[in-house]
C-alpha cells in the first residue's frame, strides 16, 4: 500500500522528529519546506540537508512571502526579543508569531497532499513547551481537518478523508527530544533559533532557543547544534 504523507519541515527540532516519526508509522513523505519571508533563512539550509539525510521522496521548497503584511518580529522589522517573554500562565501572545502562519503552511500542504492523492499531512505543532501561538493548539487543528473536508474534491465527495497529524502535540520539549534521538535523528543538523548571525550559530537567548535548550537540559543531553559565544 502507497501511505504516502505530506510532512511540513521547516528544519528545526520539531519537524524534524515529526518527519522520523512519519516514517516510522510506515508512511512515504513527501517534505515540504515554506520560505515565509522569515529572518532565520538557515532554517530552510537546514530542512534540505534533512530532507536528504532522511530520504524523503520529494522536498518541494516554495515561497509566499509574509513579509508583505509584517505584524511579527520574524517577518517584519521588529525587533526579537531575547530573555524571557512569555510566562507559563501568560495569555499574552509575542512578537514572533506570524500572523496565520501555520494556517497559510497547512493550506499549502493541503494543496500538495490533494494533488498527490494522500490523505495524510503531518505538522509538528506543540501546545506544551511552546510559545504561546494560538495555531499551535489542538482546537486549531480540529478545525483545519473539518476545513480540508469542506473545501476540497476528495474532501467533498468523501471517498478520502484528510487527517492532520501532530504527533508532538502533548509532549514536553525534552520528551521530543529523547523521541527524536531514540529514531536516529541527528539534531546537530537543525536550526531553531529566530536570529542567528551570519555563520548560523544561535543566539542562545530568542524564545526559540531558550526553549530548545531547556529541552536538551531536561532531557539530559549536550544541544550539537552551534551557539554564538557569550
Amino acid at each position: 500500500m502507497d501511505r504516502r504523507a505530506v510532512v511540513l519541515l521547516s528544519g528545526g527540532l520539531d519537524s524534524a522528529t515529526t518527519l522520523a516519526i512519519a516514517v516510522e508509522r510506515g508512511y512515504r513523505p513527501y517534505a515540504l519546506t515554506l520560505r515565509y519571508g522569515q529572518r532565520h533563512e538557515l532554517e530552510v539550509d537546514a530542512a534540505c540537508r534533512l530532507a536528504e539525510a532522511m530520504r524523503v521522496v520529494r522536498h518541494v521548497i516554495t515561497a509566499v512571502d509574509l513579509r508583505a503584511f509584517g505584524g511579527s518580529a520574524l517577518t517584519g522589522d521588529l525587533e526579537v526579543p531575547r530573555g524571557p517573554q512569555v510566562a507559563a500562565d501568560s495569555e499574552d501572545i509575542p512578537v514572533t508569531y506570524v500572523p496565520a502562519r501555520n494556517t497559510i503552511f497547512l493550506s499549502m500542504a493541503l494543496a500538495w497532499a490533494e494533488a498527490l492523492q494522500a490523505s495524510d499531512i503531518f505538522i509538528g505543532v506543540n501546545a506544551v513547551d511552546y510559545s504561546g501561538y494560538p495555531d499551535c493548539r489542538p482546537e486549531f487543528l480540529d478545525a483545519f481537518e473539518k476545513l480540508a473536508g469542506l473545501g476540497t474534491k476528495a474532501g467533498v465527495e468523501g471517498n478520502r478523508p484528510f487527517r492532520i497529524h501532530a504527533p508532538l502535540i502533548d509532549l514536553t520539549k525534552a520528551e521530543i527530544i529523547r523521541r527524536g534521538l531514540a529514531l536516529g535523528v541527528d539534531y546537530g543538523m537543525t536550526r531553531s533559533c529566530y536570529d542567528p548571525d551570519e555563520s548560523g550559530a544561535a543566539c542562545g537567548e530568542c524564545d526559540s532557543c531558550r526553549l530548545r535548550l531547556a529541552g536538551f537540559a531536561a532531557a539530559g543531553v549536550r544541544d550539537p547544534a552551534p551557539y554564538q559565544s557569550p
